[in-house]
């Protein structure tokens, strides 16, 4: 595709995965304001759009496979979601935990010597909360509804009427998850870690550091790629059973 200020942040991602890395760096969001046109972006974030266009041409020039980003555009809904569940979902059901402890951890021996430790804790609980039940609504609900499509050539009965259904509370709840990002991020000074930080402070602000990455990842292939897609072949499947 032609890079330009009006392409939005997600189909850029989309067209080429490894753009994620950039926009990682440049703190824009490519997951849940994928919808955003990179200009409008850029402007959120202060940066000037040309200088940025510029470094998306020499990051494709300079694009080096080592197998952590995939092209979830080449794959089927089916291998999509094999995909999410494989790697994102196990990845969380492992590192939630992990943190969760570590979180209420830190928060407890270090939260008179940093107040914003409240804000910490207080959001990965409900970013812990929401992402489990999240999964399981995806693995229980939506992932089979989007097999069943695929696999068949006429229409499925749905008990929730519409595919789209199901996928407008799963972009919710992202909506969410990006929001408690933010506040770790910001409660965290982009996960500074302090002079002071015991080993356990400096392993959670690691932790959530590459959870937020890992959810940014997450999150993309979701909403730019396996949503859409899902939809329109449920319109497709529609309009030759009409």
């Amino acid at each position: 595709m032609t890079l330009s200020g009006q392409a939005t942040v997600g189909e850029l991602v989309k067209a080429n995965p490894n753009r994620s890395r950039l926009f990682e760096q440049l703190q824009i969001d490519y997951c849940c304001g994928g919808g955003v046109p990179l200009g409008e972006a850029c402007v959120k974030r202060g940066l000037d759009v040309q200088t940025v266009l510029q470094q998306i041409e020499q990051a494709d020039l300079q694009a080096v496979d080592d197998g952590t980003i995939v092209d979830a555009d080449a794959m089927s809904l089916t291998e999509l979601v094999d995909h999410i569940e494989q790697t994102h979902h196990q990845y969380m059901k492992s590192e939630l935990p992990r943190l969760d402890a570590m979180t209420e951890k830190v928060y407890e021996v270090h939260g008179d010597a940093e107040a914003r430790l409240a804000d910490v804790r207080r959001a990965f609980e409900g970013l812990f909360e929401e992402l489990s039940q999240h999964m399981m609504k995806e693995e229980q609900i939506l992932f089979p509804m989007i097999r069943q499509l695929e696999s068949s050539t006429d229409l499925p009965d749905f008990h929730c009427g519409s595919v789209a259904n199901p996928i407008r509370q799963m972009e919710f709840e992202h909506d969410n998850a990006g929001n408690a990002l933010a506040v770790l991020r910001q409660s965290t000074d982009d996960y500074l870690v302090p002079e002071w930080a015991c080993n356990t402070y400096r392993a959670m602000l690691d932790g959530l550091r590459q959870l937020e990455g890992d959810l940014h990842q997450h999150i993309h292939k979701e909403n730019n790629v396996l949503f859409p897609k899902a939809v329109r072949l449920e319109s497709e499947r529609q309009a030759s059973t009409s």
